[in-house]
């Protein structure tokens, strides 16, 4: 865990971990000395069902602050999309740069949801990086709307997680609260950041 400072630049990673936040009392902040170096891992559902009711566009927007706090934190990123039929890295523990605002802007939804085998892929690369790089901390953030029709039990991350549910509209199925929970990730919906 990075060490607290009383204020500078907030941490959002630590400060969403820990709830949304209601007073300044509630904010982590960043210490710019920390010896420690983080790394982001982004798994981002850009299936079909997330093009509606523009959920998919504020995820873009959440995403876009995410990268600009993750380039100032010095923070290294990990981005892998799932959609169509096989989950892709888009980045792989780099860190964080401009160059992603291009990516972001081309990011379209559409296909399958294959967020299980992002999930999977993400838990067997985190264990190979936690080997390599010890003392390297770890979080992971998963934009999803849970649309899923059906999953097996799920192994649970072997660092802080928080899941960001994006499903929107008049009918909500509640998957995303049931993956957090297999998960053990901090859960929190879009409309409530």
């Amino acid at each position: 865990m990075a060490r607290a400072a009383a204020s500078g630049t907030i941490n959002w990673v630590e400060t969403l971990l820990g709830g949304r936040p209601q007073a300044r009392r509630d904010l982590r902040f960043r210490l710019r000395s920390s010896t420690r170096h983080e790394l982001w891992l982004v798994i981002v559902d850009a299936s079909a069902s997330t093009r509606r009711h523009q959920a998919l566009s504020d995820a873009k927007g959440l995403l876009a602050q995410l990268f600009d706090d993750a380039y100032r934190e010095r923070a290294r990123l990990a981005l892998l999309t799932a959609s169509g039929s096989r989950p892709q890295w888009q980045v792989q523990g780099l860190k964080a740069s401009s160059s992603l605002a291009g990516w972001l802007e081309g990011l379209g939804a559409g296909g399958g949801t294959p967020l299980l085998a992002a999930l999977q892929e993400a838990g067997r690369w985190l264990a190979v990086r936690q080997k390599r790089f010890a003392d390297e901390q770890q979080r992971v953030l998963i934009l999803t709307d849970g649309r899923l029709k059906a999953w097996a039990p799920l192994v649970p991350l072997a660092c802080p997680a928080l899941l960001v549910d994006l499903e929107k509209g008049p009918i909500r199925l509640g998957r995303a609260q049931q993956l957090a929970n297999e998960l053990g990730a901090e859960y929190r919906h879009i409309e409530g950041l």
